[in-house]
C-alpha cells in the first residue's frame, strides 16, 4: 500500500547510501530507546508486516500493542544497533540491548533485522531473530540515562558484540 500524504514522510528516503542508512538506523535506534510505542509506530506504514521472533505482527495499530507488551515486560530497555549492509530500499541491522525482568534478571539480547521501505521512507517490512543472553547486572555495559544512547557511548564493534 503506498501512502501519499506529506506528513507520512519520512527522511531519510531509498534508494539508500552508505550515510543516509546509517541515519536511518540511528533515527530507529533513538526512537526505540524512547520506549514510546506511539513515537517509534510512526515510521512503519499503516500496513506493515513484522516477524519478531516466532511472532507475526500486522499494521501500525499491532505495532503498538506489541510494543506495550514488550516494554511492560522488558525492563530499562537500552538498545544498540549498527548497520550491516543496505541495497536500494533494504536495510540490515545487528543489534544488542539490555533489560531487566519484574525479578531483576537481567538479559543482553542479540540479533539482526532486515527492513524494507516504500518511496516515503515508512518500513513495511521488518524481519527480527533475537536471542536472549542472561547476564549478572555485573557484566552490563549499556548505563547510560534512559533514552538516547549519547553520542560518545561505544558501539557494537566496539563492544566486540
Amino acid at each position: 500500500m503506498t501512502e501519499n500524504r506529506p506528513e507520512l514522510i519520512k527522511k531519510p528516503l531509498p534508494p539508500f547510501t552508505r550515510e543516509t542508512a546509517i541515519e536511518k538506523v540511528r533515527l530507529a535506534e533513538d526512537a526505540w530507546n524512547s520506549r514510546d510505542p506511539l513515537r517509534v509506530s510512526q515510521v512503519y506504514s499503516t500496513d506493515t508486516q513484522w516477524r519478531n521472533r516466532s511472532e507475526f505482527v500486522s499494521g501500525q495499530q499491532a505495532v503498538v500493542a506489541f510494543l506495550q507488551r514488550k516494554w511492560a515486560k522488558e525492563l530499562d530497555y537500552r538498545l544498540i544497533k549498527e548497520l550491516w549492509a543496505f541495497d536500494g530500499e533494504r536495510i540490515a541491522v545487528r543489534f544488542a540491548y539490555e533489560w531487566h525482568d519484574d525479578s531483576g534478571n537481567w538479559f543482553r539480547s542479540f540479533g539482526n533485522e532486515n527492513w524494507a521501505f516504500n518511496a516515503q521512507g515508512l518500513m513495511f517490512a521488518r524481519h527480527a531473530c533475537i536471542n536472549d543472553l542472561p547476564i549478572a547486572a555485573t557484566e552490563r555495559q549499556f548505563h547510560w540515562p534512559l533514552g538516547r544512547r549519547p553520542d560518545d557511548h561505544p558501539g557494537l564493534s566496539e563492544f566486540g558484540f
